[in-house]
């Protein structure tokens, strides 16, 4: 891969590389240049129709408004949930590895079957709600009837703790997904199971949520007779053939990053705090100039799709996203972009042979996920392709389908925050989860 700046400024692919001073300013140059340069980087976008559809983004005249957009920026999730009627809980699970993680849930008392849905990179339990009633997937599960759960991994805004490690120190974030796979899942998934005395429970994951699940099945194979079914939204496992340009110069950059961030002392990748809320609040809502960016740089990552992105919901979704990952994390991800494996971390030969026994580290063997698995994936999803997905599904012993999501552009983002996320992507799960509860399928 090759970059060089055309006369505007904009980043494009040409013979001779560019090099850099700093690895981030690249990535940073990227975000900020290429949303105005779509000519070059070919991103086949449409006009902007001047009297395009305005988005009722709840079920109330009162909560589309600028003042409830705003509070919702700022509120946790929790707050959300109970912002608009509905019960919530917070709970507390601790991890065999001492990780404090906390679980919010959408309580059903009558012996619901409980459901937990667990987030992708970046992101926490928020994502889940923060569309509001009339969009969001857990208010969706919870008026179906389910008893919903809402995971928080390691390291997000809500699972910031430990029982003798501070987020301070870089021993807390030594960890990747494989960890959130090996220790978070379970321990979430024996909390809830015990809490409600079910034996099994209903599992949707996203991105990493879905990479999670298998790492744990494929480890801790035990755990595949507590699930009833498992619904994977955009599942980021094989990744191989991701063409997300931002992910492109990242994973092409990775030690130079990665060198950068030892050097500086920084082990999280975190931009949500006040400051940020009230960066995005006022550069990202409704009428400004710069709505645009703050959309497209969300397109350059997930794939472009004006017409699922609710644009007046940004500066809620920008309030509550990124929310707060590892580097080693993020490192983890770039190793399975650029050797198309789903495999453990790779520490270099010396250190895997100490700890795999091996020069490399070694795949996830996913033969040992035999739960049943339902894969729905996206056409225009530029971080998992559906190449990727055809190999995960050959990979996989039980998949009860694997299903297209019936829009053209829908992209990786979309199986959470697109306007019609329900009619697309949600009421397709449940009638899965229904069929296979009932052993029709």
């Amino acid at each position: 891969m090759t970059l060089k700046f055309n006369s505007l400024g904009c980043l494009y692919g040409g013979e001779q590389s560019v090099h850099f001073p700093m690895p981030l300013r690249v990535v940073l140059v990227l975000i900020l240049t290429v949303p105005f340069c779509e000519s070059t980087w070919d991103f086949q976008r449409r006009e902007i129709n001047a009297n395009k559809r305005k988005i009722e983004n709840y079920s109330t005249k009162e909560s589309s408004n600028e003042a409830n957009i705003k509070e919702d920026t700022y509120l946790s999730t929790t707050e959300l949930i109970s912002k608009y009627g509905y019960p919530s809980e917070i709970h507390s699970v601790i991890t065999q590895d001492g990780y404090i993680l906390e679980v919010h849930r959408i309580p059903r008392r009558r012996r619901a079957t409980p459901v937990l849905l667990v987030h992708g990179l970046f992101d926490a339990s928020s994502t889940w709600v923060l569309m509001g009633p009339d969009k969001g997937f857990a208010y969706m599960l919870y008026d179906q009837g389910y008893d919903v759960w809402l995971a928080n991994a390691r390291g997000n805004t809500y699972s910031k703790k430990h029982i003798t490690l501070s987020p301070s120190k870089p021993e807390f974030w030594n960890f990747t997904f494989h960890e959130i796979g090996i220790y978070d899942i379970p321990a979430t998934i024996d909390y809830i199971l015990q809490r409600t005395t079910f034996k099994r429970l209903h599992y949707i994951g996203h991105s990493q949520g879905a990479s999670t699940f298998f790492i744990m099945c494929s480890l801790r194979p035990e755990y595949n007779k507590k699930i009833i079914s498992m619904q994977a939204l955009g599942p980021a496992a094989f990744i191989g053939e991701g063409k997300s340009p931002i992910i492109q110069v990242m994973t092409y950059f990775e030690k130079q990053i990665i060198n950068y961030f030892n050097s500086v002392g920084t082990y999280e990748f975190s931009t949500n705090n006040d400051f940020m809320k009230r960066i995005t609040s006022h550069f990202c809502k409704e009428g400004k100039s710069t709505q645009a960016l703050c959309s497209n740089v969300i397109f350059l990552l997930a794939g472009f799709d004006e017409d699922q992105m609710n644009s007046t919901m940004l500066p809620v979704i920008l309030g509550h996203y990124p929310a707060g990952a590892s580097v080693k994390q993020v490192w983890h991800f770039s190793q399975l972009k650029n050797s198309g494996r789903f495999k453990q971390f790779d520490y270099g030969r010396n250190e895997n042979l100490q700890l795999y026994g091996r020069a490399t580290s070694p795949d996830y063997d996913l033969t040992k996920v035999v739960a049943k698995v339902a894969i729905h994936y996206a056409a225009n999803d530029y971080l998992v392709v559906p190449n990727d997905v055809e190999k995960l599904r050959r990979a996989l012993p039980n998949v009860v389908g694997k299903y297209l999501v019936d829009f053209r552009q829908f992209n990786h983002i979309d199986f959470t925050w697109a306007v019609d996320a329900r009619e697309l992507v949600y009421s397709k799960v449940i009638s899965l989860m229904r069929l296979i509860q009932n052993g029709d399928l």
